[in-house]
């Protein structure tokens, strides 16, 4: 008998304590990340007055950062597949570290921006080698659905919560400490992570393409800034011609990966349905999580006129209900295939849009408090449910590059959130302004104040009281108005999304793979598992990803 027969008739190992303890360390990254992609917005105010960028510097301090980790997610996961996913982690976290101290102390914008690179740098390594690890760690599809659900809860737990936590720092401390809040976290997984974590790694990596992982760079960094950028200024010839040109590099990198031997990116994986329809309703649901954000951060705060902790505390609600959603969603696969449970989050996060298309200037802060919730809820069930089929679908050893791009597919989901639904209420919001500001305005104010609410408060300070009361009206309700277009677009592509996920998931189960060894091209993979100890056993499966 084969040792792949072997393997395939031994029973599949639980996890003990020490894999449920390690799964504790390797929340710490995955909070932290999530966290530090949404904390720094309420700093930006501190920062320029104390250290004066431009316009365009002060972009690029925001936008470095997810720049960064999108473009290096996959290449990074696939290199810890190769040098082990444990020391990669680890390394993330030296460099995450180091990095965040140099933030704080920063001096000027250039060495904002280098230091927030520096980070994306470190953020690339940690979220691929969090989610891999979870994958070699728990072999049990049980055990392994309800890790991947706590992985989940933790990283929209963490976006949501971003705002809150940066306005406590901000009431208290200096803008510095919202990066030096991340030293005591790396420094916690640097001691935690050696005794508690298994080191993993493919069992025959081959050789590390580097021109392939030259190339998923280029494509993905000119694909997220073309859609920012548009996002930003609206729709010119240079960020649509930077977009395609990041498309087109895409296009042969993936032509690249087929005809390679030992691909960075195994395309073969996307002939499996069931990985294929979760990958892309993961880019749909995070496009709605950080859409939505775009809006109600601005509305708790201009609109509603809360401070950045007023504000943070109204997010505890919707935090508490990703979190209640992802510790449904491995109870509801163990009843309803997971097909199902995907189409009912979508549909639920489809009504807490509904929920925010009815919000006015004048709502008051319930409305939206409802919709974020059952939105958070939803959303969170889907990803849940979806991170465990696509880690689930990949071989053991290519884990790290799976997780790589299952990544850099939310990263996508989230630019293009910004771009198609910050896009959507920002032509709204302007052209109401444009139509319905106070007569008698010069045109360099209605041209300000119709730019963004934040231009329109500050126009209004400078006009005589009853005219900038006026605009004020106008402006917020103008937001308002472009805030329901948006959600009504954001409920049609969810429903239409749930619609599409029932017929692609359809066949698939609960109890979903260890390999990929039926993914056609891609049989004989070798597997790494897990048992008590944290030791590696050898051996393949041979069930069929995601059937029944």
């Amino acid at each position: 008998m084969s040792n792949a027969d072997t393997a395939a008739i031994q029973p599949t190992r639980r996890a003990g304590r020490k894999q449920w303890t390690g799964l504790a360390v390797l929340i710490l990254p995955v909070l932290l990340v999530s966290l530090d992609m949404q904390v720094l917005s309420y700093a930006l105010p501190f920062i320029s007055a104390e250290l004066g960028p431009s316009s365009a510097e002060l972009l690029w301090i925001v936008n470095i950062y997810p720049f960064v980790l999108a473009g290096l997610l996959l290449t990074m996961g696939s290199f810890g597949d190769r040098i082990g996913r444990r020391r990669l982690l680890m390394i993330g976290a030296v460099v995450f570290g180091l990095a965040s101290v140099v933030a704080c102390l920063a001096t000027g914008p250039a060495m904002l921006i280098a230091t927030r690179a520096l980070m994306g740098l470190g953020g690339a390594t940690l979220m691929p080698s969090t989610l891999s690890l979870i994958r070699n760690m728990f072999s049990d599809d049980g055990q392994r659905r309800i890790a991947i659900a706590v992985w989940t809860g933790a990283f929209a737990a963490g976006a949501i919560l971003g705002p809150l936590l940066g306005g406590v720092l901000l009431e208290h401390f200096w803008w510095g400490s919202v990066f030096l809040v991340n030293l005591p976290v790396m420094a916690l997984l640097l001691i935690l992570a050696p005794p508690l974590l298994p080191e993993s790694k493919a069992e025959k990596p081959g050789r590390f393409d580097l021109f392939s992982a030259a190339l998923s760079l280029a494509a993905v960094l000119p694909a997220v800034y073309g859609i920012q950028k548009m996002a930003e200024d609206g729709v010119s010839a240079v960020p649509v011609v930077v977009f395609l040109v990041g498309l087109g590099i895409g296009w042969y990198f993936l032509r690249r990966q087929r005809g390679l031997a030992e691909p960075l990116l195994d395309v073969r994986l996307f002939r499996d349905q069931a990985f294929s329809a979760s990958v892309a309703t993961s880019v749909l649901a995070i496009f709605s999580l950080v859409g939505s954000g775009l809006f109600t951060s601005q509305y708790l705060q201009i609109v509603l006129g809360f401070g950045p902790l007023q504000a943070g505390l109204w997010a505890l609600p919707a935090a508490g209900a990703a979190l209640v959603s992802s510790a449904t969603a491995p109870l509801l696969v163990r009843f309803v295939r997971p097909g199902l449970v995907v189409t009912g989050g979508l549909v639920v996060a489809a009504a807490g849009y509904g929920v925010l298309s009815q919000l006015h200037a004048s709502s008051g802060v319930g409305v939206l408090a409802l919709g974020t919730v059952i939105m958070a809820a939803g959303i969170t069930l889907v990803m849940t449910t979806t991170s465990d089929l696509v880690i689930a679908t990949a071989p053991a050893d290519r884990a790290g590059s799976v997780s790589g791009l299952s990544q850099t597919a939310t990263e996508f989901g989230g630019a293009f959130g910004v771009a198609i639904l910050g896009s959507i209420g920002t032509a709204v919001y302007r052209h109401d302004v444009a139509r319905e500001a106070p007569a008698g305005l010069p045109r360099d104010a209605v041209g300000s104040a119709k730019d963004t609410l934040g231009g329109a408060v500050e126009t209004a300070q400078h006009l005589p009281s009853r005219t900038g009361e006026e605009l004020l009206d106008v402006a917020r309700e103008a937001f308002a108005h472009g805030l329901r277009v948006a959600s009504w677009t954001a409920v049609g592509l969810l429903l239409a999304m749930a619609v599409t996920s029932l017929i692609l998931l359809r066949h698939t189960r609960a109890g979903a793979p260890e390999t990929a060894a039926e993914v056609p091209g891609a049989a004989g993979v070798p597997e790494a598992r897990v048992g008590e100890d944290g030791a590696r056993e050898g051996g393949a499966s041979s069930r069929v990803p995601g059937r029944g």
